[in-house]
């Protein structure tokens, strides 16, 4: 009887131990995930919203420029992954219609 108390014993342990481990590990990949996700959208924000650049021109910036700008961008993003083809054709259609 006291071996398989002892067999009990070190099973009981171990599972526990298996499930606190993999309980942390899946607390750090979430906070892992987290951070990705946070810092993904930082840098669609400012890709999305670049800083405005002064036009050297008197009339200022050329609007159909801006638009192929604004468009390659967007292009630049989708083929990057990090807009879906729903989120392009949507950008692309208010670029377009401004």
């Amino acid at each position: 009887m006291g071996l398989l108390r002892g067999i009990a014993r070190t099973a009981v342990v171990a599972g526990t131990a298996t499930a606190v481990s993999n309980r942390v590990s899946r607390r750090q990949a979430g906070r892992w995930q987290r951070q990705a996700d946070q810092e993904e959208a930082e840098t669609y924000s400012e890709q999305q919203y670049p800083p405005q650049q002064e036009a050297a021109g008197e009339d200022g910036p050329d609007p159909t420029q801006a638009r192929l700008d604004a468009l390659k961008q967007l292009g630049e993003l989708k083929s990057s992954g990090v807009l879906s083809e729903q989120e392009f054709q949507q950008e692309k259609a208010k670029i377009l219609n401004s």
